[in-house]
């Protein structure tokens, strides 16, 4: 019988704490412990868990097999390094990292030590999306929402860091290329930086995207839509649905796609948990993750050149 893979998650906050409870009900795994550095924080969970609650990383090294990193980004590449320095798998929450020389150090790292980086590209793992995809051969023109209430989490990065990135990581595996042309324009709200982000991205196929990326919407919305000569295809992250409406000899035809609704999570640190104990390539690389850090970065840069317009 094989043995249950050792696992930690460091940093027990919202998505830290969802990252436990699934490790706890994993045959495949085995929660060691919770690490946090509020240690009230960490107590309650490792409590409600069945684990150990511990405050510095240093008591996990030889005692765990892989960790999921969910705290906050700036601080992604420390803890990603320390681990994989010391021969533990790791999952990070996207993004990566902040910039595209921490995440190409951790990248190198992973290769040197043997060791599976995956990225927590979690829509990667929607049932929806998996249904969908091979219908989805050419697309021309992809259209995506992705709209939710102010988080007071993950604000130490900007809206395209924090919630556009899942639909660029998305567009860029749909396509196959990066953008020839970006045109951008970001708000800040709330935070220090953009809490609303609007993209158009120009691809060597004449494909189009156009995504927006907002935390500061009453309402909560993760939709997308792509469109190909022979049709499109509607699909709703949230509710896991996907629809299709393609040319037919009677006119439009349009079906409802058959999709087994799952818990993303689950299946994406269940493939995590998998490829630590097969030693294989993650379902989410690094080099694709940092692919769309890299995309990220771009439309930062981009929004942050444009002229602001004062109120008149």
């Amino acid at each position: 019988m094989v043995k249950p893979v050792r696992v930690a998650v460091i940093g027990v906050g919202y998505v830290g704490t969802l990252h436990a409870q699934v490790y706890a009900k994993l045959q495949e795994a085995r929660l060691v412990a919770v690490c946090d550095s509020q240690a009230e924080r960490a107590k309650v969970v490792a409590s409600q868990l069945g684990c150990e609650a511990v405050t510095d990383l240093r008591q996990l090294f030889s005692r765990v097999d892989a960790a999921s990193v969910a705290v906050p980004t700036s601080a992604h590449y420390a803890v990603g390094r320390t681990l994989l320095e010391h021969g533990i798998h790791v999952l990070i929450e996207k993004p990566l990292t902040t910039t595209l020389g921490q995440a190409d150090r951790l990248l190198v790292l992973a290769k040197r030590v043997r060791r599976i980086l995956q990225v927590g590209h979690i829509e990667r793992f929607n049932a929806a999306i998996q249904a969908a995809r091979r219908y989805l051969t050419h697309p021309r023109f992809i259209e995506a929402h992705r709209l939710s209430p102010y988080p007071f989490r993950g604000t130490d990065v900007s809206v395209v860091l924090d919630v556009m990135i899942h639909d660029l990581d998305l567009v860029l595996q749909l396509v196959r290329a990066q953008p020839v042309k970006i045109d951008a324009l970001g708000i800040p709200v709330l935070s220090r930086s953009e809490d609303l982000a609007n993209v158009r991205l120009v691809f060597p196929s004449g494909c189009v995207a156009n995504l927006t990326a907002s935390r500061v919407s009453d309402e909560s919305l993760r939709r997308l839509r792509i469109f190909q000569e022979d049709g499109y295809c509607s699909i709703d992250y949230k509710a896991q649905t996907a629809k299709l409406a393609r040319k037919g000899a009677g006119g439009i035809q349009r079906q409802t796609l058959v999709v087994q609704r799952r818990p993303p999570l689950d299946d994406e640190l269940r493939a995590f948990v998998h490829a630590v104990a097969a030693g294989k390539r993650p379902v989410v690389s690094g080099e694709e993750a940092r692919e769309a850090l890299a995309l990220a970065l771009q439309i930062e840069r981009v929004i942050r050149r444009a002229p602001r317009r004062s109120a008149s």
